[in-house]
């Protein structure tokens, strides 16, 4: 099983999950963070670190966020790994919770 990076972490981005994650499986876009489910172990300590609630088991992916198993897939195969914390966007906590964001989502 992995973990998946869900929608509320466009344009939010937080990387308090970054700094925790064993193995480094966490990649970097322009305004989102993927998981490499090649590489993620599902030690679970990522989860409980995002600020945003992005972050979901794969077996308990709301149906809504399914898109985003495969995406996440795709994603980390083109992005650079990130395994230190960074400053989130200025804007971050304006989005935090804001629906439907897939449409802002920079590859």
């Amino acid at each position: 099983m992995t973990f998946v990076v869900t929608e509320n972490c466009i344009k939010c981005k937080y990387t308090d999950c970054v700094e925790v994650c064993p193995v480094d499986c966490f990649h970097e876009g322009p305004n989102f963070l993927v998981i490499d489910p090649e590489e993620c172990i599902d030690c679970t300590l990522c989860e409980p670190e995002c600020p945003a609630e992005a972050i979901y088991p794969e077996d308990d992916l709301p149906a809504d966020q399914q898109q985003f198993l495969d995406l996440n897939a795709e994603l980390s195969r083109l992005w650079p790994v990130i395994s230190e914390m960074k400053d989130p966007p200025d804007d971050a906590k304006s989005w935090d919770g804001v629906p439907n964001k897939l449409d802002h989502l920079e590859r």
